[in-house]
């Protein structure tokens, strides 16, 4: 390489957002019954500030898992091991669990998927948002209720000053999800994550919520890891995504690049899934077969039983995730024959 060249790259790493959440080699099992289930198995992803990392697979793939993991919040019976686990410049695997928990909120959040079951039916919404103030920056009440109708105008609640003593129930479905993420955000964390925000809002809800994140990533200059089953969305919004099944993540890379060229043929059939006006009428495709369960996952690749184009080998030897090409990882064994279209 000449000197040019190097200085290109220096400048290159020197401009790129700072690092997040580093994660590599993170695997949950679940310890409570006779044997121990592995539900999250060796996932690595990196989150950069202002980015969002779409983390998306079907219902039972270890997304949520690998929140939870993440965020600290598992019971006693939960085993979480990993290589590398890093908030920005801490690594959460060296603090306390006290220390994790001061960092809940103040440096990273979470945003459920139930808004409704996530607060509290007895306390205003005011007096929910106003609490992280009080227990984190020492405010009074008075300031504290103040902090929670600039944030409510934040994220588009109406008349915020008149709203902020209203309860849950008194907010509809999609305003509820705004003021939990009024809360995820409240503190300026580095890191957001949103397990399935926009599931089961409208079309047009769906939309509001989506650009609210989008417009809080660019104004607070947050990474944003957004859990979700919905290609739709990830198209929307992710800068890079992750595909999960069965625990694992079988491919990642630059969003647009990866839906618009697969190189795992589990992210091909989710595209394939997904309904087209210009199929109007006509049958819609599906996967055959349902997902493993995470005690029961087969030999070899944990797709071969649904996959089309399974082969011997997927059957007896399981691919690791390894580069397809620049800033593009695939756990198949025929990514390259994919890639080239060799088996389209």
């Amino acid at each position: 390489m000449d000197i040019s060249e190097n200085n290109a790259s220096t400048a290159q790493a020197t401009l790129a957002p700072p690092v997040v959440l580093r994660v590599d080699g993170l695997s949950v099992s679940f310890t409570g019954g006779p044997d121990d289930i592995p539900a999250v198995r060796d996932v690595g992803l990196d989150i950069r500030r202002g980015e969002v990392v779409a983390l998306l697979g079907e219902s039972g793939s270890g997304k949520s898992v690998t929140a939870r993991a993440i965020m600290g919040l598992v019971d006693e019976h939960t085993r979480v091991s990993a290589d590398t686990l890093r908030l920005g410049d801490t690594d959460l695997l060296a603090i306390t669990p006290e220390q994790r928990r001061r960092l809940r909120g103040e440096r990273m959040s979470l945003v459920l998927q139930d808004a409704l079951s996530a607060l509290n039916p007895v306390l205003s919404i005011g007096d929910q948002i106003g609490e992280l103030f009080r227990v984190h920056r020492g405010a009074t009440r008075k300031q504290a209720k103040a902090s929670a109708v600039e944030l409510l105008g934040l994220v588009g609640i109406p008349a915020p000053q008149q709203r902020v003593d209203d309860y849950p129930h008194q907010f509809s479905g999609g305003m509820r999800q705004r003021i939990l993420i009024a809360m995820a955000i409240a503190l300026e964390p580095e890191l957001l994550i949103a397990d399935e925000p926009t599931t089961a809002l409208d079309v047009t809800v769906q939309a509001q919520i989506l650009d609210l994140l989008d417009r809080l990533r660019s104004e607070l200059g947050m990474g944003i890891l957004l859990i979700t089953h919905d290609l739709g969305v990830v198209t929307e919004v992710a800068d890079r995504l992750a595909v999960m099944y069965a625990g694992r993540v079988v491919e990642r890379g630059d969003a647009d690049t990866v839906l618009a060229r697969p190189a795992h043929p589990y992210t091909e059939a989710l595209l394939r899934s997904v309904p087209q006006a210009s199929l109007r009428g006509g049958r819609l495709l599906t996967i055959p077969g349902s997902p493993p369960s995470p005690g029961q996952v087969p030999t070899g690749c944990s797709f071969h039983t649904r996959c089309l184009f399974a082969v011997d080998v997927c059957r007896t030897t399981r691919p690791p995730l390894a580069d397809v090409a620049p800033g593009r990882a695939a756990a198949c064994h025929r990514s390259d024959e994919l890639l080239t279209g060799a088996l389209s």
